[in-house]
């Protein structure tokens, strides 16, 4: 009696630790498809030290599904090779939305903590209903580089 196993995509673990037989065992596939899957780069396998292909449960279910569209769905491994690539791609910019969705929110949340303090920030700087007309003319002396207001 063969044991059935379910894994979750999203659960999945990317740790290249089963080596090729217990792999392709979990996968319901031979060792030979595997390497061949490899080779066409559907599934990228690592390398132990010896130079072994080792296998990740998130590879396990890949090769699930290269299985489903080729067997299930009719799809060649062309197709299936694209397939995979769109979905890599997909979530990739589902991941980068997301980052930029939180930096919009961490902007927006700072805009609102500068709003909240008030049009003038600094202690320094104090609003006035006045306006002037006064000139104020500077004239620098010498070594003052800033510069004096002019008086008289």
């Amino acid at each position: 009696m063969e044991d059935e196993l379910t894994i979750s995509f999203e659960a999945a673990s990317d740790a290249k630790v089963l080596i090729i037989s217990v792999a392709a065992r979990m996968a319901g596939m031979h060792p030979q498809t595997l390497r061949q899957y490899d080779r066409l780069g559907l599934v990228q396998a690592g390398r132990a030290a010896g130079g072994g292909r080792r296998y990740s449960v998130r590879d396990v279910v890949l090769l699930r599904e290269v299985q489903r569209l080729s067997q299930d769905d009719g799809v060649n491994l062309a197709g299936i090779k694209r397939i995979i690539g769109l979905e890599q791609l997909v979530g990739d910019l589902q991941q980068q939305v997301a980052e930029l969705q939180a930096e919009l929110a961490a902007a927006y949340q700072r805009i609102a903590e500068l709003e909240s303090v008030g049009p003038y920030r600094r202690a320094d700087l104090v609003p006035t209903s006045r306006t002037s007309t006064a000139l104020v003319v500077w004239r620098p002396q010498r070594g003052d580089r800033g510069g004096r207001p002019a008086t008289g």
